[in-house]
């Protein structure tokens, strides 16, 4: 005999679990799964390998960014007078000198067919910085022939905003 309480509890299950079993998957291309993947890695062990992965070598580049920002980055490295640092001498994804990533918190803020803002809060093992803001780093992607790569990464130090795109771009004004 079926109680009410039972029939109720069935219900609830099914009703939970449906949406579950009909949502896509999500892709390895996809930007949220890219950006997991990242963040995973640089969370490995003690949270402090970092994301230079990402930008270490061109074929980093190639695999994680777009056509435009990798030519952009060239031409910003073609710019760098011999025996200096770059324009992005820090490390991006985990917007520091020194990474400390223990935990990270992925969140879609926009997403279309051709672009997506995906934003990462990431929380250290160590001391918070005195600015929430500089916790969450934001990447912008697009659609290139038929994937999604990174077309921006963007974050803020001390409350001030910056962007990839933003600094290798004014590296070639002076």
């Amino acid at each position: 005999m079926i109680t009410r309480r039972h029939l109720i509890s069935t219900i609830l299950i099914v009703a939970i679990e449906a949406p579950l079993a009909r949502a896509e998957p999500a892709t390895a291309n996809d930007p949220v799964a890219i950006v997991t993947a990242i963040y995973a890695r640089a969370a490995k062990g003690k949270g402090d390998g970092g994301g230079g992965f990402v930008i270490e070598n061109k074929a980093a580049k190639a695999k994680y960014l777009s056509k435009s920002l990798i030519a952009l980055w060239a031409k910003a490295d073609a710019h760098t007078p011999k025996g200096d640092v770059g324009p992005i001498d820090f490390d991006p994804v985990t917007n520091s000198q020194d990474p400390d990533v223990k935990s990270f918190k992925v969140e879609t803020e926009k997403l279309d067919a051709t672009k997506a803002l995906i934003a990462v809060t990431i929380t250290g093992r160590n001391t918070p910085p005195p600015k929430p803001a500089d916790q969450v780093i934001r990447y912008e992607f697009v659609r290139e022939a038929g994937g999604w790569k990174i077309d921006d990464i963007k974050g803020s130090s001390d409350g001030e905003a910056w962007s990839i795109r933003a600094m290798l771009s004014d590296s070639l004004k002076g």
